[in-house]
């Protein structure tokens, strides 16, 4: 079992801490970036929910 599916299966449950801990981390990066990397930081987050299963819509909740 790779380490991304052990990550999928102890967030099963949890998608919307998991969507909140993707968002903090590119708050937070991009704070200490200074908004150099947003476009790369956004990149990531997307990706990361698509992953984890915690995709938001532009209204912020997550999608069923």
């Amino acid at each position: 079992m790779s380490a991304l599916d052990k990550i999928k299966k102890m967030l099963k449950g949890h998608e919307d801490q998991a969507g909140k801990g993707v968002d903090k981390a590119g708050d937070m990066a991009d704070d200490r970036t200074k908004g150099k990397y947003s476009g790369h930081v956004d990149t990531a987050q997307d990706r990361l929910r698509q992953q984890f299963g915690t995709e938001r819509g532009q209204d912020g909740p997550p999608r069923s």
